[in-house]
């Protein structure tokens, strides 16, 4: 529980019924801020009373930046009391009154900002069984951050401000805009009407039922009532927007809406949406329940989207593409977002969690399914040849000892948005994946469709979607004609996909998961091959000197392996620390964790490793490409821990020379550009060395590759993506035919004035080196200022900030947080990009210690934004006079300016795991280098 502000021991009085906890007499409570006893001491609500209805009229000014309301909300009480506990941030009460069969009468309203919540007192007991409502009236500005209702603004072509608002809601900010009960489980219908001036449009969740004209020459619109929803799925817009339409095939109006000047680059957008909710609408076999679904592109947007029902919100590089400006790369991102936001239509807002603990059941699931319904939908994407990143980003955070499971207890608001990380997002899909893979595809959509039926316009807990995936074939709340259902179990293909796992005890799909959600990090087996014996061990992988720190965790693992003398997948569950496995016959090789479908690292012991390397040397296309990305992946990562020698995964990493498959190849990248990177930033014996060491990874890895360096956008989009990424890394490496080439394509671009059509998925490479000279980026900063092509400003933006003039560097951070010439939702971006760049790494850290307190008001404390800038900033430095430098700042904080959030202890640890790493490889990798110099024509890298 959160800490309580207790200031004085005071019984409460009776007459305050059944929301005064047992043990009230015995305990202080807070003061309300007029001085006098709040009758309620926790950061949760009581469940004594919930809403019904929302009878809610907003009336923003846009000139004067603020709004009046008022809101009527219909209570079914539970319990008698005289009390309505609620929430409200920042809002100015200035009427309440109580609604009841006997007449209207004025509340007493006590506020208690800790906690944001309001007490409605009546002179009267709310009686159990009946029904009230309350009105208030209320007011406030609108917000400066990118939370609650707040203003957006953007620049027309020809530099002319135009203001708009909009909201986000979730996850605790709803309470910013109206006083509600501000909880997922109080879902309520919500019935909206927005006041505005005739120059403007409104949009909220509903269709628009009628426009009533006002006094004053203002319009009031009027929205159809919601179905049963929680606040933070509340949504309404109040701009100048226009938009582009079209109807699915089930009936359901779709449309797009964006500034004026970009309504161009909405057409990609809306037939994606239109495609996808068609897929939904079949493939969870529910209907989509709303009669329309927008898509707003919001200028000012913190996250990536927002899933409000039937009017998601996006940033605009998420949403808008323009054919002819916009990379194979902004295609597939764009895709993803829109799957990720109308997947949360079913789950997230037909189902939602009871509790931000389980936030993985909503953003787990949305993850997940971008790459269901887009190998179905977009094929030509390749979605799957992305999905195991999502699993290593998830695990570079699972192995730290500050994780954190993906259902975990949280209380205030901060931890709550701490909650928005990869863990919940990305390790929460990639369980789900492997449990796709451990019951079949077709027994999880079968219980997924079971689940979202069972509970549709209900909350539920992790063990209400197990239960829905256990013993599918006996459901008697699935409509028995569904043709996948009657197939499926009738060839009886779940009870045959089971046994090939575990022929024991009986299928405990809770049991199961349990271990995998319920307790923070992953596994690491341990494999040895004797003879036809395989022993399996498991323990937990955790990047730490403090071994008693993997003690005690065990997980109830579905192994899967081929070996060389078969390629068919085996099956095996590993539910004790060791066991062992027996093969028909003695094998050469064996690769656990086939194409990577569970989440769990695997280290081969013995001779395992070297036979891995012979394998991949001589015939790499024995495995899958996702299988060769994961054995990169899990040897790198095993010697952070010690139990493999970074000589063995150099030598493992030499048949990159051959690979062609992009997540084997950029997960080469991965783990080899961060070495150097943290030479960058420590003081070594001489920069002829530094340079030396660099040089050498960079010949050895990107000359193996030099039929990937064309210069066009032909290829398929993972092609194409791996294409954009050699290019660019090439020329920031100095790469002496890309410099010449981009530097020639550069030239002729600016000497067209930006004119000249460069392929798409060079443009990088070429805006980079053109932003090593101040001409030159001073050229590119003016494309970036005049352009209304949201992908084109984004790569001119990350351009800019790999200069080497660090001047301009500086420049861009500062501009970036005054949100003038450049957006401030953008900054986060800017200030981690310009930490990578070698020239800019000490001038991210400083811009971030400088102004940390306006950054954590800006962007919200807890937030993935604030995390993702400590971390990005920091987790390159690999020194213990930087590490005393950083903890220095962190421990002078206080825990309402973040001193508590997980992304310090995270940046911590990760400093601390470079340290190590560095003393412990940094010899070693220089005498490997040394042994294994280059030979090719590409030694000038």
């Amino acid at each position: 529980m959160f800490p309580l502000l207790m200031v004085l021991l005071v019984p409460f009085p009776p007459s305050f019924g059944a929301q005064i906890p047992n043990q009230a007499q015995t305990k202080e409570f807070p003061r309300a801020t007029n001085g006098q006893m709040f009758p309620w001491d926790r950061m949760r609500l009581p469940k004594v009373i919930s809403p019904l209805h929302y009878d809610l009229s907003i009336h923003p000014n846009l000139t004067t930046l603020d709004f009046t309301g008022v809101v009527r909300i219909e209570l079914d009480v539970h319990e008698d009391t005289k009390a309505v506990i609620l929430h409200a941030k920042h809002l100015h009460i200035s009427n309440a009154l109580l609604l009841a069969p006997e007449g209207i009468r004025p509340l007493q309203v006590l506020e208690y900002p800790l906690f944001h919540q309001l007490a409605l007192l009546s002179d009267s007991v709310l009686t159990k069984g009946r029904k009230y409502e309350v009105q208030l009236e209320f007011a406030a500005n609108l917000s400066d951050s990118y939370h609650g209702f707040y203003k957006s603004s953007y620049r027309t072509s020809t530099g002319e401000v135009r203001v708009m608002a909009s909201t986000q809601f979730e996850a605790t900010f709803a309470r910013g805009a109206f006083p509600c009960f501000d909880e997922p489980a109080f879902k309520a219908n919500f019935t909206i009407q927005i006041i505005r001036e005739p120059r403007h449009i409104a949009i909220s969740n509903m269709p628009k039922v009628k426009t009533v004209e006002l006094p004053g020459g203002l319009l009031e619109d009027y929205f159809d009532t919601t179905v049963k929803m929680s606040t933070y799925l509340v949504a309404y817009i109040v701009s100048d927007f226009l938009s582009v339409s079209k109807t699915t095939q089930h009936g359901v109006k779709i449309s797009v809406y964006a500034v004026p000047e970009k309504i161009d680059q909405t057409a990609f957008a809306l037939d994606a949406a239109v495609k996808l909710l068609d897929f939904y609408d079949d493939y969870f076999d529910i209907p989509y329940p709303l009669p329309k679904q927008d898509l707003a592109a919001i200028p000012d947007f913190q996250s990536g989207a927002m899933e409000n029902w039937g009017l998601t919100t996006y940033r605009e590089t998420g949403l808008l593409f323009n054919p002819e400006k916009s990379s194979a790369s902004d295609k597939l991102a764009i895709t993803k977002v829109i799957a990720h936001e109308l997947a949360h239509q079913w789950f997230g807002n037909l189902v939602t969690m009871e509790w931000w603990n389980d936030l993985w059941l909503n953003e787990g699931f949305a993850k997940f399914m971008e790459f269901i319904s887009l190998d179905i939908t977009y094929p030509d994407l390749h979605v799957d040849d992305f999905f195991l990143g999502k699993c290593f980003e998830a695990m570079e955070v699972d192995s730290l000892s500050s994780s954190h499971p993906v259902s975990t207890p949280v209380e205030n608001p901060t931890q709550i948005q701490e909650m928005f990380d990869d863990v919940s997002y990305d390790k929460g899909a990639c369980i789900l994946n492997m449990l796709r893979d451990f019951i079949t595809p077709e027994a999880f959509e079968i219980g997924i469709i079971r689940y979202l039926k069972r509970y549709s316009y209900q909350n539920t807990v992790n063990s209400h979607l197990w239960e829905s995936l256990t013993d599918i074939c006996s459901s008697d709340d699935l409509d028995e004609g569904r043709i996948k259902h009657t197939e499926f179990c009738s060839k009886r293909q779940l009870q045959a996909g089971v046994s090939k796992w575990y022929s024991g005890d009986e299928l405990d799909v809770r049991a199961i998961m349990d271990s995998w959600t319920l307790q923070e990090g992953f596994p690491l087996v341990t494999v040895e091959v004797r003879g036809r014996e395989v022993r399996l061990s498991q323990e937990r992988y955790l990047r730490t000197d403090d071994r008693s720190l993997t003690e005690g965790f065990l997980w109830q693992i579905p192994l899967t392996y081929m070996t060389s003398s078969s390629n068919h997948i085996h099956r095996f569950l590993l539910k004790t620390k060791t066991d062992v496995l027996y093969l028909p016959e003695e094998v050469d090789w064996v690769k656990f964790n086939v194409n990577m479908s569970g989440y769990y690292m695997v280290h081969y012991a013995g001779e395992g490793w070297n036979s891995v390397i012979r394998l991949l040397q001589h015939n790499h296309t024995a495995l899958s490409g996702n299988d060769r990305a994961s054995l990169i992946h899990n040897i790198f990562q095993l010697v952070s821990v010690g139990k493999v020698k970074l000589d063995t995964a150099l030598e493992l990493s030499l048949y990159l020379s051959k690979e062609t498959e992009i997540m084997a190849v950029t997960q080469g990248f991965g783990e080899l550009v961060p070495l150097y990177k943290l030479m960058e930033k420590r003081d070594m014996a001489t920069l002829e060395n530094q340079m030396k060491v660099r040089r050498n990874i960079q010949a050895f890895h990107l000359a193996s590759n030099p039929d990937k360096i064309r210069w066009s956008d032909s290829g398929s989009v993972s092609e194409r993506v791996l294409r954009s990424y050699l290019l660019l890394f090439a020329c920031v490496r100095n790469h002496a035919p890309c410099l010449a080439k981009a530097t020639r394509l550069f030239e002729q671009w600016k000497d067209s004035d930006g004119t000249m059509s460069l392929p798409v998925d060079v443009t990088m490479a070429v805006f980079v080196i053109g932003a090593r000279t101040p001409e030159g980026w001073n050229f590119l900063f003016e494309k970036y200022r005049s352009s209304q092509q949201m992908s084109l400003k984004s790569r001119l933006k990350v351009a800019m900030t790999v200069s080497p003039l660090q001047d301009k560097l500086k420049w861009m951070m500062e501009q970036s947080l005054l949100g003038e010439v450049m957006k401030t939702q953008d900054l986060p971006d800017v200030v981690v990009s310009v930490s990578k760049n070698p020239r800019g790494y000490k001038l991210g850290w400083d811009f971030l210690r400088a102004n940390w307190h306006t950054l954590i008001k800006k962007f919200d404390l807890g937030s993935s934004t604030i995390s993702y800038m400590v971390n990005g900033v920091t987790n390159q430095y690999s020194t213990r006079e930087m590490l005393q430098e950083i903890r220095s700042f962190f421990d002078a904080l206080t825990e309402e300016t973040g001193s508590k959030m997980r992304c310090i202890q995270q940046t911590y640890e990760t400093i601390e795991d470079n340290i190590r790493w560095m003393d412990s490889n940094l010899p070693l990798l220089q005498a490997w280098l040394n042994k294994r110099r280059p030979t090719t024509p590409h030694e000038d890298l």
